[in-house]
């Protein structure tokens, strides 16, 4: 496994990320187009196509994103603990998960520094993850 690091730690899966949502959208886009041709002569089946393919882009939807808050859950806590570990006080409540995440990937003897620095100028998870200079990789995140 290569080493990660900004330019490679986000990961895309292509039959999730492109194919899956290529086609729920087609799959949206002709059950309207099949609404709007049989709403007059078959409105029951029509409808039903349509709400059956908002159904299923809703629940991709969900089933994406549910896990993702169930991670930065553990991302908060596992941070929470580390920053406790080496400050000897709580993670500052004004830091945005999207900023935890990221500094998630600094370094022990980078992570106060960077934390000050976050607090301070309020930086973007993106800037965060840029001026880390150990990356420390996270191959578990899906």
């Amino acid at each position: 496994m290569t080493d990660q690091n900004f330019a490679n730690h986000k990961r895309n899966v292509p039959g999730f990320h492109f194919v899956l949502s290529f086609l729920l959208l087609a799959c949206l886009v002709l059950a309207v187009v099949n609404f709007v041709q049989q709403w007059q002569t078959n409105l029951l089946t029509a409808l039903l196509l349509l709400l059956f393919a908002v159904i299923v882009l809703l629940m991709s939807w969900y089933i994406r994103t549910f896990p993702i808050k169930a991670q930065d859950r553990a991302i908060r806590a596992e941070e929470s603990l580390r920053y406790f570990i080496l400050a000897h006080k709580p993670l500052p409540a004004t830091l945005t998960i999207g900023q935890i995440a990221a500094l998630r990937f600094a370094a022990d003897d980078e992570l106060l520094p960077l934390v000050d620095k976050t607090i301070a100028e309020n930086l973007h998870p993106n800037d965060i993850k840029k001026a880390i200079k150990n990356w420390k990789p996270d191959y578990h995140r899906v």
